[in-house]
């Protein structure tokens, strides 16, 4: 049995022991288990918790490289695991939004409202006038074909996909430069997301700022190379290479997800 001790003092720490019950069934079975769709904070905690482990090993995959949501499969180490060993499947959700625009809430809400859970739905990619394309756990896929049928006053035709038909939009980005005194959190998201540190300031400490997916509410926390900061409803901000410059200021390479 996987040690419960190391749920301690977790942010995610219910999910997190359902993910264990599930390692607990990989280690007695030797067989793969798959979770059900995490969230990135979710997934975060969930790899950082799952590398301390020596019985079993973890991969995730959520459909294609940039998906926000992904599902996990555990196996004892024993075992050879690769992306293609977690379980995924996608619908495709068409209908005639020309007059009716639906959004990423709207086709949740539909999913949702047609009585399956939120964490068996993962990324929802939105392609316009024409509906949506929908990642799922496999064995939903019949009773969302049957079941899904309107998204707001639109009526759709719901049928399976293959992963391979997912019509995924690169990211847009802004690449910019920030010279600052400091590392601080509020000093550079303050700069990459364009607004005043005061804001910044008050959106880190309402817990609406992450840093690498994990909480962080000290203004002050030293950001470096490599980490990715989040804040609620804005996006992300991924921070490149750090140069110091002749005036002992920090030149600061930022690339900013739309």
């Amino acid at each position: 049995m996987l040690p419960r001790d190391l749920l301690d003092g977790l942010e995610n720490k219910e999910i997190l022991s359902r993910l264990f019950d599930q390692g607990d069934r990989a280690l007695n079975t030797w067989e793969v288990v798959c979770s059900d769709f995490l969230s990135p904070p979710e997934l975060a905690e969930a790899h950082e918790v799952l590398k301390k482990l020596t019985e079993i090993h973890a991969v995730s995959w959520g459909g294609y490289p940039q998906a926000e949501r992904c599902r996990l499969a555990l196996a004892r180490v024993d075992l050879p695991l690769a992306p293609e060993n977690v379980e995924l499947a996608a619908i495709d959700v068409a209908g005639n939004f020309l007059f009716d625009a639906a959004t990423h809430r709207d086709f949740l809400g539909a999913c949702l409202g047609s009585g399956i859970e939120r964490q068996k739905v993962g990324d929802i990619i939105v392609i316009g006038e024409r509906g949506a394309q929908i990642i799922v756990v496999p064995e939903l896929v019949e009773y969302l074909t049957m079941n899904l049928t309107q998204v707001r006053t639109v009526t759709v035709k719901t049928q399976p996909i293959e992963l391979s038909e997912l019509k995924i939009r690169p990211p847009r980005t802004k690449e910019m430069t920030t010279v600052e005194a400091s590392l601080r959190l509020d000093a550079i998201a303050s700069a990459g997301f364009g607004m005043s540190r005061s804001k910044m300031v008050d959106l880190i400490a309402g817990d609406e700022v992450r840093v690498n997916w994990k909480s962080v509410k000290q203004s002050s926390h030293q950001l470096q190379a490599g980490d990715l900061v989040a804040v609620r409803g804005r996006g992300r901000l991924s921070i490149g290479d750090i140069m110091i410059t002749k005036k002992n200021r920090y030149r600061v390479q930022l690339t900013r997800y739309l």
